[in-house]
């Protein structure tokens, strides 16, 4: 059956995912943004911070519900959202953009955003920067009172000294918006599974087009025609590869030439329908052909890390628990191992990041996995010695009784078989 999805309207309070199953595919988007700001509140008051200043597009996105030129907001201090614990909520907004938010209920008021950066003020950015700062500590000092704890995030350095000079306690604003992000509602679910759906029908076309002769970029394309159509947004990375380019990991979409009975390796990285990511990889045989030995046992390998790794996870399981239990990577494939063993996933990858048990002493820190946690967990195997290499990843949700995968793009039987 063909699905039928949605841009995101977000004047659309109930929107039907799919044609089956109309009781279950309805999403509340208004709950959703309760939900999410109600979270971000909740984080504030638990920290002691009066007043959120968020820049990140995504942060601002989950606080308010509001989206505008998203890749570009990322590296322009462009729009701006203030969240003040018991006051309002203000949208500072793109130059001649103030009505697209216009309707959201999350948002209290939406005013012009000062850009304080050197593109936009050139040699006067100094004083832009304080302009910025003594208007914002306005507004701040009106609703959250003087000496007030504001919590900011990506913002130049001279501006966040500006406004620590007006006599606030500047701290960290992503510690309390990671922790709001990392639970999801029943409601937020439902926008998981409507990216990872549309994501998967464009996995199947991208999976369909692979044949030798064509380019890694060609292929590529695909996904991203696909999830566009869709109703999504972007591919957050470059992360197909094809043949020997597939070890190590994270090199990016190419002009290579796809060769034939190569592996090729993808890491979806989708930013979907509702601005939810959109988070597995799989590995594809190229054909025409069949799989080696050696591809066999790479993929299988792969496979074997995630699903063990899946069934240690469960509500109560701390962080370090859950390194000292994963599984083991062979002497061969340790030194290209995966960064991490799993991560948090929600609207882009998240917290918590899990490492490998040989790197937890390092990099790790505790925590405890919680229900409605939304958790990527992640191999890739290839040798130190070369040849190519497997990535996959599973997108989870965390219940009462443990890890259930949802991303369902299925695995391939052809490189699993005889291993």
């Amino acid at each position: 059956m063909e699905l039928r999805w949605h841009l995101d309207n977000p004047t659309i309070d109930n929107i039907r995912l799919v044609d089956r199953n109309p009781d279950d595919d309805l999403i509340d988007l208004q709950a959703v943004r309760a939900h999410r700001l109600g979270r971000v509140r909740t984080e504030m008051q638990r920290q002691g911070i009066d007043a959120c200043l968020l820049f990140d597009a995504v942060n601002v996105r989950y606080a308010t519900g509001s989206r505008n030129m998203q890749v570009f907001s990322s590296r322009n201090p462009a729009r701006y959202a203030l969240i003040t614990l018991n006051g309002p909520v203000i949208l500072y907004e793109f130059t001649g953009c103030e009505h697209l938010a216009a309707d959201l209920e999350t948002i209290d008021e939406i005013r012009p955003a000062i850009t304080a950066s050197f593109v936009a003020a050139g040699a006067d950015i100094a004083q832009t920067e304080r302009r910025w700062a003594t208007e914002t500590a306005a507004v701040i000092r009106q609703h959250c009172g003087d000496g007030a704890t504001v919590g900011i995030e990506r913002i130049n350095a001279g501006a966040a000294m500006a406004l620590a000079n007006e006599g606030f306690t500047i701290v960290d604003a992503q510690h309390p918006v990671e922790l709001a992000r990392a639970i999801k509602s029943d409601e937020e679910l439902k926008c998981v599974r409507s990216s990872l759906r549309a994501t998967e029908q464009a996995v199947h076309q991208l999976r369909s087009a692979i044949q030798p002769g064509l380019t890694e970029q060609q292929l590529w394309s695909v996904l991203h025609q696909a999830v566009i159509a869709q109703g999504g947004d972007y591919v957050e990375t470059r992360l197909l590869s094809s043949g020997t380019r597939t070890n190590p990991w994270f090199q990016e979409t190419s002009e290579r030439v796809i060769g034939e009975n190569e592996l090729v390796a993808l890491d979806t990285d989708v930013v979907g329908c509702f601005g939810y990511y959109s988070d597995f990889s799989r590995t594809f045989h190229a054909g025409p052909g069949e799989p080696t030995a050696q591809q066999r046992r790479l993929y299988s390998v792969a496979y074997e890390q995630v699903h063990h790794n899946m069934s240690i996870i469960k509500p109560g399981v701390t962080f370090k628990e859950y390194s000292e239990k994963a599984w083991d990577i062979p002497a061969e494939f340790e030194a290209h191992r995966y960064y991490l063993s799993a991560h948090g996933v929600g609207m882009t990858g998240e917290y918590p990041y899990l490492y490998h048990h040989r790197d937890y002493a390092e990099a790790g820190y505790d925590g405890v996995f919680e229900p409605n946690m939304t958790i990527c967990v992640e191999s890739f195997i290839g040798a130190d010695a070369g040849g190519e290499g497997v990535k996959l990843e599973q997108h989870c949700l965390v219940t009462d009784d443990g890890l259930v995968a949802l991303s369902e793009f299925p695995f391939e039987h052809s490189l699993l078989s005889g291993s």
